[in-house]
């Protein structure tokens, strides 16, 4: 009766309390940090109540890293991860200072060419090919996805980043989506953290942090 439909109605002690309840369970690690996907909620009355808590952003567009911008973003508290990326998203990423998540080996050249100086830390997509299921067929065959690279592309993308002055590495996946399971996340974390040290191991070069993707805690 009060306010004309459609309208969201967000619960900001709703919000604000399941983030210190993440916050509290992630304490042990002075490393960790949330970044929320803007893509999912674009709203910044919603986003500064997360930057009010820690949250960095996920960014995965230029129209979403502009925003970051304006709601004052920048270095590594940005998270930029894309798909077929125009050279503009890119450019403005770099301008950010963002962490740059390179989703395929094609995506050096990008960087390179938009980048005036290297950045110091670049994260990378991981694909393992063959399935991942945990209880649900949604995203969950990464051999069918044209997302992430494959272990020997990532290390020969790192190598070649390395020579162009990058000195830390990241590496991100998303094996599944919509997944129900409690088993999911430390599966994945699993994944990354083995896959961490064998690709340090062939590279010699530094991984930085691992990035675990999708919706920690949603109810789905």
């Amino acid at each position: 009766k009060t306010y004309p439909t459609p309208f969201h109605l967000n619960d900001e002690k709703g919000i604000r309390e399941n983030g210190e309840r993440l916050m509290r369970a992630f304490s042990w690690n002075k490393g960790f940090r949330e970044y929320f996907a803007v893509k999912a909620t674009p709203n910044p009355f919603v986003i500064d109540i997360l930057k009010k808590l820690g949250c960095g952003v996920d960014c995965s567009s230029l129209t979403e890293l502009m925003m970051a911008k304006a709601m004052k973003y920048d270095g590594e508290k940005i998270m930029f991860s894309s798909n077929v990326t125009p050279e503009q998203d890119m450019r403005k990423a770099v301008e950010l200072g963002a962490y740059i998540n390179l989703d395929d080996a094609t995506h050096v050249d990008l960087l390179a060419r938009t980048a005036e100086k290297m950045p110091e830390t670049v994260c990378l997509r991981y694909n393992p090919g063959g399935s991942f299921s945990l209880g649900n067929t949604i995203m969950d065959m990464p051999r069918d996805a044209k997302y992430g690279m494959t272990e020997d592309q990532m290390a020969g993308a790192i190598l070649r980043l390395a020579k162009m002055g990058v000195q830390h590495f990241g590496i991100h996946a998303l094996l599944a989506s919509n997944a129900v399971s409690n088993e999911y996340y430390p599966e994945l974390a699993s994944n990354l953290f083995r896959l961490a040290v064998r690709l340090r191991n062939a590279t010699g070069c530094h991984i930085a942090f691992v990035n675990l993707s999708g919706g920690v805690g949603v109810d789905y």
